[in-house]
């Protein structure tokens, strides 16, 4: 008995271990990966449907994604309803979050997400299928409380995300919705609201930015504290490498969202 008390602390000891060096990590910065700016000034301001032959749209992982994504029509239509932005928008970043798990992690997408033709669920450092972090995701929901917010959308989306009377730990619930394999609903509305959080603050500032995926996408992956309005942006974020073509997260959003791919089942 002795023994296997010892064992239970050495487990114990094991997991509040990880658990401090996880939290440390996302303080420090450490689970920040590098970007790039986009040099393509005008490129997906012109883009009326192409990239037929894109690195990103040619293997195995685009096909088995696209599969996937299907699934998950209806939770992504409700989403982007609620928030007032298009399907399209929503999907144009999850293929990104998506794809950058597919080609990072061979084996996990041979012997799982390749045979299920399924999403890749993040719960670690990024939560659910849209990689979404945890101070993120409160920042998300305390800009819907907030009219003083730069990022506030408006009285109409305020109760989108309450919590029930009965929740006695939000963040426990929080986790829950983001990485609930089975309903994917509000990883898609919290990722929906971050996009209208962002176009209200460009919007107030003086430049609309609805209608640039691309930007989007990429204030998407920058995240809150990174998006400052101005009159000319250009693409950019984390450094997405498929085989030997290296994308930017926003640029290659913009690549699906200008392309011909799924049209049919989320038009531009």
């Amino acid at each position: 008995m002795k023994k296997a008390f010892q064992i239970l602390i050495y487990i114990f000891a094991a997991i509040g271990f990880i658990l401090v060096a996880v939290y440390a990590a996302l303080q420090l910065g450490f689970t920040k990966t590098s970007g790039i700016i986009d040099n393509q000034h005008d490129y997906f301001k012109n883009q009326t449907g192409s990239q037929t032959d894109a690195a990103w749209s040619q293997g195995e992982e685009w096909q088995v994604l696209k599969q996937a994504i299907l699934k998950d029509t209806g939770s992504i239509n409700a989403a982007a309803q609620k928030a007032d932005v298009k399907p399209r928008m929503i999907v144009a970043t999850l293929i990104v979050e998506q794809l950058r798990l597919f080609y990072s992690d061979r084996e996990v997408f041979k012997s799982i997400f390749a045979p299920l033709k399924i999403l890749g669920n993040q719960s670690q450092f990024s939560w659910g299928v849209m990689g979404i972090k945890q101070d993120t995701a409160k920042q998300i929901e305390n800009n819907l409380k907030d009219p003083n917010s730069p990022w506030y959308p408006g009285q109409k989306y305020e109760h989108l995300l309450d919590y029930s009377a009965t929740t006695t730990s939000p963040d426990s619930e929080r986790f829950s919705r983001l990485t609930d394999e089975h309903d994917r609903s509000y990883s898609y509305l919290y990722a929906a609201l971050d996009m209208k959080e962002t176009e209200a603050q460009w919007q107030k500032a003086g430049t609309a930015i609805s209608d640039r995926p691309e930007i989007v996408a990429t204030l998407f992956n920058i995240g809150f504290a990174n998006s400052h309005p101005h009159a000319d942006p250009l693409p950019g974020g984390a450094q997405i490498d498929i085989g030997t073509t290296t994308y930017s997260f926003g640029g290659l959003a913009g690549d699906f969202y200008y392309s011909n791919e799924m049209t049919g089942v989320f038009p531009r």
